[in-house]
């Protein structure tokens, strides 16, 4: 009897993999919306991140103007979800701060900075969870660097030391990852420091696309170099 429900419970750990590994193809082919539906279906911690994960792609990538927030508020609350599922998932509350990092740019200022301080909690969960995870380094240096663009930082500890420093680390751990190069330009370019920030596009312009994010990521790249003056 035993050996019933230990190969049961194998069974169905194994069609939750496939179905996880099913919605994450979603995602990477580009089908943010049928993957977000997939994702909610599942109800795992793993599908509810993906659904996280894809609403915010689609709300960054395709959405129209009227709809983004309403689909970053859907990675919001499946990232919540997530965490309430499995609340030692790292990459939930990554989703969880990417989602609430671009509502952000839609609620009032005083809301918008509320949310400072929630952002850095869970992007800092996320990395004492996973130590190695790049995305929360990059998501990070761009907290600090939007703060202090803001002339907030002091009022939420940001440093402008530490946002160099957290995107050389997660480049080192993610050297192929397209939208760390993006991301880490686009804040040279703020900074003034625009040939630096022409190598990056250029160097992400040299990696090979391999997911529908990584395509729309380049496009962003040729645009945003070809504005720099």
């Amino acid at each position: 009897m035993q050996g019933l429900v230990v190969w049961i419970v194998l069974l169905l750990s194994a069609g939750l993999a496939q179905n996880v590994a099913a919605v994450e193809k979603l995602v990477d082919e580009g089908r943010f919306q049928e993957a977000y539906e997939a994702g909610l279906r599942l109800g795992s911690a793993e599908g509810l991140v993906l659904a996280a994960r894809a609403a915010s792609y689609f709300a960054g990538y395709l959405a129209n103007d009227n709809e983004k927030a309403d689909w970053f508020g859907r990675a919001e609350a499946a990232a919540r979800r997530a965490i309430q599922a499995d609340n030692g998932d790292a990459e939930a509350y990554f989703e969880l701060a990417r989602a609430q990092g671009r509502l952000s740019q839609y609620r009032g200022i005083l809301e918008s900075l509320g949310l400072a301080g929630s952002i850095k909690e869970n992007l800092d969960r996320t990395l004492r969870l996973n130590p190695r995870h790049a995305g929360a380094r990059v998501a990070l240096a761009l907290w600090h660097h939007s703060l202090i663009a803001k002339n907030v930082g002091w009022l939420y500890g940001a440093n402008s030391n530490q946002i160099m420093p957290l995107f050389s680390e997660a480049i080192r751990l993610e050297p192929q990852a397209i939208i760390h190069k993006i991301e880490l330009a686009g804040v040279l370019a703020a900074q003034g420091r625009k040939e630096d920030a022409r190598n990056q596009y250029e160097a992400a312009l040299t990696i090979a696309p391999r997911t529908a994010a990584d395509r729309f990521d380049l496009e962003r790249a040729r645009r945003e170099m070809a504005a720099l003056r």
